[in-house]
């Protein structure tokens, strides 16, 4: 029975890992068609299309522009992100309840109902659409997770420490500048890189603040318009590695030191 439990377990196990990787799988596999079509058969390996996207000029701007938007926002994101948490974690704040579910509440938003709400308002303000206004609609669609991943972290162990750096003369802004977030960095650090994922292959937003100068998905979106060819294939894999490189490096910067310090 236990032999039975075990197998039935590891093919559950295998069938869910199927289902989440098989489409990866397919995408990288015919991203090296030697064809035309990403379709079956397999007609050969080749690496022509990788050379394509690395020589398209508005691939490799839409690239820079994804990578330029998902830094910078997430680190506004985040700084915003930890001075609302330190806010509501140190100080009485009146209705801190109700404020902090409103400040969460855009996670449970569709997109799609922030990039339209964002584009009205850029319309009335007259702020013309461009990389900046897809930052600033980022920067909202990831101030929530990042005040929320910080918040969480803030427990009242670090309220002794704070006030042991004011006995000693420290001023509020350097207890929380060189007290506080070095103590939450893994925190911080989680929030960034979570951001930088969500950012970089974020469509919708994207897609609705901005006109010239766009991001990697919506120039991906634009290609599929003239139909499917394994040079899509071959941008999708590199968007993927890039995905997967953002998660290697929060797991060695992030989870291995917070495992470290515990």
């Amino acid at each position: 029975m236990r032999r039975l439990t075990a197998a039935l377990s590891a093919l559950y196990a295998g069938l869910i890992y199927l289902f989440i990787f098989l489409p990866v799988v397919v995408l990288v596999l015919f991203s090296f068609q030697d064809g035309t079509l990403p379709v079956p058969p397999l007609n050969g390996l080749t690496l022509r299309w990788y050379e394509a996207v690395l020589s398209d000029g508005k691939l490799m701007a839409a690239l820079g522009n994804s990578l330029l938007v998902a830094v910078l926002s997430s680190a506004l994101a985040c700084l915003l992100g930890f001075l609302a948490a330190y806010a509501f974690a140190r100080y009485r704040l009146p209705a801190s309840a109700l404020l902090r579910g409103l400040l969460v509440a855009p996670m449970t938003v569709s997109t799609l109902i922030i990039g339209l709400g964002l584009l009205s308002v850029l319309n009335v303000t007259g702020l013309r659409l461009s990389l900046v206004t897809v930052g600033i609609g980022h920067v909202v669609i990831n101030l929530p997770l990042c005040f929320a991943v910080i918040y969480a972290s803030m427990g009242g162990h670090q309220v002794n420490i704070e006030r042991a750096a004011r006995d000693l003369g420290a001023k509020d802004w350097q207890v929380m500048a060189l007290v506080t977030a070095p103590m939450l960095m893994p925190s911080i650090l989680a929030a960034f890189f979570l951001s930088v994922t969500f950012s970089w292959d974020e469509f919708i937003v994207a897609f609705l603040l901005s006109r010239f100068d766009v991001t990697l998905p919506v120039e991906i979106w634009s290609m599929l318009r003239s139909g499917l060819d394994p040079k899509t294939n071959a941008v999708g894999s590199l968007v993927f590695l890039v995905s997967v490189a953002f998660l290697l490096v929060m797991e060695l910067a992030v989870f291995r030191k917070s495992g470290r310090s515990s």
